[in-house]
């Protein structure tokens, strides 16, 4: 198993364990710097990420860097500033309502030891399946609108900025207009802060 970040990322990018499971050839989408200053943690690549290589390059991606964030695609994919990641790190595949549920033996193998080789200042964790891993027990909505500690930092957990989940943002209209603005506000401290 790896002993270091490079050997780490080696052995994620050749993982094909889930071949049998999906059906289809597995592609492991993720990165960034080991010492980026954010580690953004997801549900799983969609079906675009897997198809070109390039995560959040889609509607929920849009939603996510230029209306949540406010930062442009150079701030978002340099890796200095955010390593990308997930539960799973390959796309799942798609059901009648969406993309599959990420094979959390994929977490299990790969994003604990992301976990203990990166070095962030800042956590975000996005969805309820990826803050179900990470804080078992804890309510999504609690976690969403106070702000969390993993591994000693800060960590803001954010609902999943897909248009499908238009339930969630009707029946909390205060995410928008009241937590957004402090979560944007870390960010861009962490972002622009000289370190």
């Amino acid at each position: 198993m790896a002993n270091n970040f490079s050997e780490l990322v080696r052995e994620i990018k050749a993982c094909r364990d889930c071949r049998s499971l999906f059906g289809f050839e597995p592609n492991p989408v993720f990165g960034g710097n080991q010492n980026a200053k954010i580690l953004q943690i997801s549900q799983a690549p969609s079906n675009t990420a897997h198809a070109t290589g390039k995560l959040w390059a889609d509607k929920g991606g849009e939603k996510l860097k230029y209306k949540w964030y406010q930062i442009s695609d150079k701030q978002f994919y340099n890796p200095k500033n955010f390593y990308i990641t997930a539960l799973a790190h390959c796309y799942p595949g798609k059901t009648k309502s969406g993309d599959k549920n990420p094979p959390i033996i994929c977490a299990k193998k790969w994003l604990v030891k992301e976990l203990e080789v990166l070095n962030p200042q800042l956590f975000i964790v996005i969805g309820g399946l990826a803050a179900k891993f990470l804080f078992p027990d804890q309510n999504f909505t609690n976690l969403i609108f106070n702000n969390q500690i993993l591994k000693g930092e800060l960590c803001l957990v954010l609902p999943h900025p897909s248009p499908q989940n238009i339930k969630w943002f009707k029946d909390h209209p205060d995410f928008e207009s009241k937590r957004l603005p402090k979560i944007r506000k870390i960010i861009h401290d962490v972002l622009y802060r000289q370190k």
